[in-house]
């Protein structure tokens, strides 16, 4: 029974896009005093033990790091880091931002690396 639950949750899951995650509300919009660099380099060491390597690529002044998810293709989450004057302006993206039992990895890791 417990591996129908599972089956059925990855089903209704779906398959995302980048470009379907950039469009769906933000869940967070932050500010750092970390460089887009070191913001970066910060949110993919919290987020190697828990996820496959993510996706990081150059964006205006900043990066897009693309999060992918834990048991299906496709992202997880898109996170624009921008530069500011004084840091960075984060803005992170999720996939099922509405889903209550989602994985929390990607949020923790983003308030973590925000000035720690």
């Amino acid at each position: 029974m417990k591996w129908a639950w599972l089956v059925m949750g990855l089903l209704l899951t779906g398959c995302a896009t980048v470009s379907d995650v950039e469009k769906s509300p933000e869940t967070m919009s932050v500010i750092s005093g970390k460089s887009p660099t070191e913001f970066s380099d910060c949110l993919l060491e919290k987020l190697k033990t828990s996820r496959k390597p993510s996706t990081v690529t150059p964006h205006k002044d900043g990066f897009v790091v693309i999060v992918p998810q834990k048991f299906t293709s496709g992202p997880a989450a898109v996170i624009f880091i921008d530069q500011r004057s004084s840091g960075s302006a984060i803005k992170v993206h999720e996939h099922l931002q509405n889903m209550p039992l989602r994985p929390g990895d990607v949020p923790r890791a983003v308030s973590a690396c925000i000035s720690g």
